[in-house]
């Protein structure tokens, strides 16, 4: 059943971890990981995540057929944070930094989200397009350079104040495409497409073994400091809660019409559908930490993890099942 599964879920040791950095922060507890660790975990991650969608890529088989596929994941996730930064300014009046990090999940997935979906229809006896594997490695790093845009547009370069036109556009073109995140996750897919399984096998033991292991670590100090600046759960108003319930069905509605448009099956329209609307609490938050440090993860990772997470997981996925068979005749 889709309640066993998300109870495994949000049960499991990674959201845990989370749980306890929230527990440790609000009752002021000494226990904190140092800094230099935690730019380490996250860069650690950034590069994992890259060679594992580089590895599924290759893994995947997905030949020159796909390519329409892949190309429109990779516009959904590039286009999908503007909608979703538009409301956050707009109507809700985040800061601009906040705002952007909060949009760039919203433009990426969540790969335990997937996850879940797919035990779903394996349950439900139905099968989806391979390559829809190598979609989900696609769509973790459009949305991120989409939130670096968003978060440095219209800010002053480093140069000056009186700094041209040209000189301020420079700046945000070399930030948005050559930030360390991008890079890793940019350069770890390639890497990870290139080597296929004999890359994978040489390195399993440090990327693929220990990942979780430093998954929880993250987590558990991102936990802390969510808690450390404010009451976590205090700070989601009920606008920025229900931005965490509306967006996922405008996500998947996007998701819906490319399916149909790229001619996929009930299961393939169901994961497309699952992977727009997904918010990522796992790649975005350790690339916006690096990149946009502003943001307040208090709000991104709280709405993330606390909100849609566990809609997605408990009603999303049966919702958009139905939803595809419905439009496919099923």
């Amino acid at each position: 059943m889709i309640v066993d599964a998300a109870l495994a879920n949000l049960l499991s040791p990674v959201i845990l971890c989370f749980v306890l950095g929230l527990i440790a922060g609000a009752v002021k507890s000494d226990l904190e990981v140092p800094a230099a660790i935690a730019k380490g975990l996250s860069l650690y991650l950034m590069l994992a995540i890259g060679l594992k969608g580089g590895w599924s890529l290759a893994a995947s088989g997905a030949g020159w057929s796909a390519a329409p596929a892949l190309l429109v994941a990779a516009l959904l996730s590039l286009a999908l944070p503007l909608p979703a930064y538009a409301a956050l300014r707009g109507l809700l009046k985040l800061d601009q930094p906040t705002a952007a990090a909060i949009a760039a999940h919203y433009g990426s997935i969540s790969i335990v989200t997937f996850a879940s979906a797919q035990t779903f229809l394996n349950q439900q006896a139905v099968g989806f397009e391979g390559y829809v594997v190598a979609m989900v490695a696609i769509m973790e790093t459009p949305a991120i350079v989409t939130g670096i845009y968003l978060a440095h547009r219209g800010t002053r370069p480093a140069v000056g104040e009186s700094a041209p036109a040209t000189a301020h556009r420079d700046n945000l073109v070399r930030e948005v495409l050559f930030n360390g995140s991008v890079m890793l996750l940019v350069g770890g897919l390639l890497i990870g497409w290139a080597t296929g399984a004999r890359g994978e096998a040489e390195v399993k033991p440090f990327f693929s073994d220990l990942f979780k292991g430093a998954l929880c670590l993250f987590l558990l100090d991102i936990g802390l400091t969510v808690a450390r600046r404010g009451a976590a759960l205090k700070r989601l108003t009920v606008g920025l809660i229900s931005f965490g319930l509306l967006m996922p069905l405008v996500s998947a509605s996007a998701g819906l019409s490319a399916g149909l448009m790229l001619g996929l099956s009930v299961g393939g329209v169901t994961m497309l559908m699952l992977l727009c609307a997904s918010a990522s609490y796992i790649a975005v938050p350790a690339a916006m930490r690096l990149a946009v440090p502003k943001a307040d993860p208090a709000i991104y990772m709280t709405l993330s993890l606390a909100v849609t997470f566990p809609f997605n997981i408990v009603v999303g996925v049966p919702l958009y099942y139905a939803v595809a068979r419905w439009s496919l005749g099923g």
